[in-house]
């Protein structure tokens, strides 16, 4: 029968003990990692969110109810144990922060029992993740899924220290607001006062943390709520958390500066790792070229190269029909990988497909210098030579090739470069490389709208230099917007806004939006904008990605305590769920099946 506390306090978490303790009386609780009955003596193995001690029992010094007790622990039963820290007898388990010590029990109390979990709660679990996340609750116990969410815990306290210590202050934003048309698809809150309306959940508190830039707080941040109602990912989730800030009387150079002293400060403290200043900044456009990336991932080579006009005079027709219709070939050199068996090679091949690609064009050079290719038999000795010449290319690499629309090749290639680092094993998780990319494309053009839309968001600033473009080549114009970007992963991302009404309101034009449109939906902003607006600029990082990145985590999953899956479902709890029908009547929403 479980006892309850009955005035016992802890005195320690297991591994605040240590060989200083010895000698003293003790109170520890916690969880029964495993227990040894050896005969006439217990070994239990004692685990809290510190870590794990082992505690001795035997009856000369506990008593016979206590050994009792003892005798009937099993893996997760809740305990409190008063007891004696002694130097560990049977030598030092250096596996363990607490592996020269041990407490010998003087007394028991079994707080809680506990059925047999599904799965055994340890580290590196190899249960499958559908029946860890259905028992999240027991998942949570894994020592390292709790260090990594005490990690993301760190982060969270240091950020707010910094940032306060810089001048923001923390203010809180509505999750319930006004469904906006841009952006990914908005989740929806029905009102019960006003029948037939809607809120939605933020995306961000983009157009709130501008309005308070409006009202003069200066400098805004919060570890924001967002949600977003898109196809999941590995980092990606239906609801996350932002470190958002904003910054008034602020350039682009400014929020870059305060942003790299975060993040020195974060991975100085809790990794000890030093992050080279000034972090590198590359324009979208180079990003592109040389990575086929907007976030590339510096930890490798294997860079983009355009050959187009090295293939231009060739008659393979692949080559030739991509550049007649306005594309590029490019390519990437998989250095020593000549000599791939062809069953890799096409693998490749059809990995490339999944990403747009009609196929792909492939050169090995080989030992000996002579070409082993898909479309050597279309052009010369010569132009083959200076198409590996253009590529770099030596004995012993593998030259890949697309040819296509310029969004088709980067797409296809920037997602080769990354395969092949995979099955190369060059993506080390401890090798940190930052990158700002800068001067993003103001708009890009949707032919499923038949319009163009915002690359980031209406409220982003162009480029002064770019502006007079806005009618004429809207395309052209480029943005003041940077994204922080580590190992491939886009990290954050801002812009500084646009502050006057003028511009903003041509924005609006645009994209689509006729005045009356853009006052329906943005009227407050607009409104807000005629009464002194200061200039200003901002960044959002994901909490989330910054904590999987550094805990070396597989994917966000891992550092969220309760996330859902694929299908943005909860295992553990089952939702989304039906809603009782009086609910439904009361909200004037009725269910039509299909």
């Amino acid at each position: 029968m479980a006892e309850t506390m009955m005035g016992l306090k802890r005195s320690h978490r297991c591994t605040e003990l240590g060989t200083a303790n010895i000698g003293e009386t003790v109170t520890v609780m916690g969880w029964v990692q495993k227990s040894r009955n050896k005969g006439g003596i217990i070994f239990v193995d004692l685990r809290d969110r510190s870590g794990i001690l082992q505690i001795i029992f035997e009856e000369s010094d506990c008593g016979a109810e206590s050994f009792g007790k003892a005798e009937k622990l099993r893996s997760e039963f809740v305990i409190a144990v008063t007891g004696k820290v002694e130097a560990r007898s049977g030598g030092v388990n250096e596996n363990l922060a607490t592996g020269a010590i041990e407490v010998r029990a003087a007394g028991l109390r079994i707080l809680s029992e506990s059925e047999t979990p599904p799965f055994p709660i340890e580290e590196n679990s190899k249960t499958k993740e559908e029946l860890r996340l259905k028992y999240r609750f027991l998942d949570l116990r894994r020592p390292d899924l709790q260090r990594s969410m005490m990690f993301r815990s760190n982060i969270a306290i240091l950020t707010r220290k910094f940032l306060a210590e810089e001048g923001f202050l923390e203010i809180e934003t509505p999750t319930l607001i006004k469904s906006t048309p841009e952006g990914a698809r908005d989740y929806l809150v029905p009102s019960r006062v006003h029948p037939g309306s809607f809120y939605a959940l933020p995306q961000s508190p983009q157009l709130f943390k501008q309005l308070l830039m409006c009202s003069g707080y200066d400098r805004y941040f919060q570890l924001a709520r967002c949600y977003r109602d898109e196809d999941l990912r590995a980092d990606r989730q239906p609801e996350f958390t932002q470190i958002d800030m904003e910054l008034s009387f602020v350039d682009v150079d400014d929020v870059i500066d305060v942003n790299e002293r975060l993040l020195q400060r974060l991975f100085k403290e809790l990794l000890d790792v030093e992050i080279p200043m000034p972090i590198p900044r590359m324009t979208w456009q180079e990003a592109m070229d040389r990575f086929g990336s907007d976030k590339p991932d510096l930890r490798f080579g294997m860079e983009l190269k355009n050959v187009s006009d090295t293939v231009r005079d060739c008659e393979f027709a692949v080559f030739k029909n991509a550049l007649e219709q306005g594309g590029s070939v490019r390519g990437i050199n998989a250095k020593g990988q000549g000599g791939m068996p062809r069953k890799k090679i096409d693998a490749l091949v059809e990995f490339a497909k999944g990403f747009g690609a009609k196929g792909l064009a492939y050169l090995a050079v080989q030992e000996d210098g002579s070409y082993k290719s898909s479309f050597a038999k279309f052009m010369t000795d010569e132009q083959l030579h200076s198409l590996v010449d253009a590529m770099d290319g030596n004995p012993g690499d593998l030259l890949l090739f697309a040819a296509d629309k310029n969004k088709v090749v980067w797409d296809v290639l920037g997602n080769l470069r990354l395969e092949l680092a995979r099955q190369q094993d060059l993506l080390k998780k401890d090798d940190f490389k930052f990158l700002w990319v800068t001067e993003f494309p103001l708009l890009e053009y949707s032919e499923e709208q038949e319009r163009f839309v915002a690359m980031h968001h209406p409220f982003t600033m162009p480029m002064e230099e770019d502006w007079g473009k806005i009618d004429a080549e809207p395309g052209a114009v480029r943005a003041k917007a940077y994204d922080i970007v580590l190992n491939g992963t886009e990290l954050g991302g801002g812009s500084v806004r646009i502050h006057q009404g003028d511009i903003q309101a041509k924005m609006f034009e645009v994209l689509g939006f006729t005045p009356e449109k853009a006052q329906e939906q943005f009227g407050f902003l607009l409104e807000a904008f005629k009464f002194g607006v200061p200039p200003h600029a901002g960044l959002a990082y994901g909490l989330d990605r910054l904590a999987m990145l550094m805990v070396g985590a597989d994917s966000i999953r891992d550092v969220i305590a309760f996330p859902k899956v694929k299908d943005a479902s909860c295992l553990m709890t089952e939702a989304p769920a039906p809603v009782d029908g009086k609910q439904l009547e009361e909200l004037g929403i009725e269910i039509v099946e299909d």
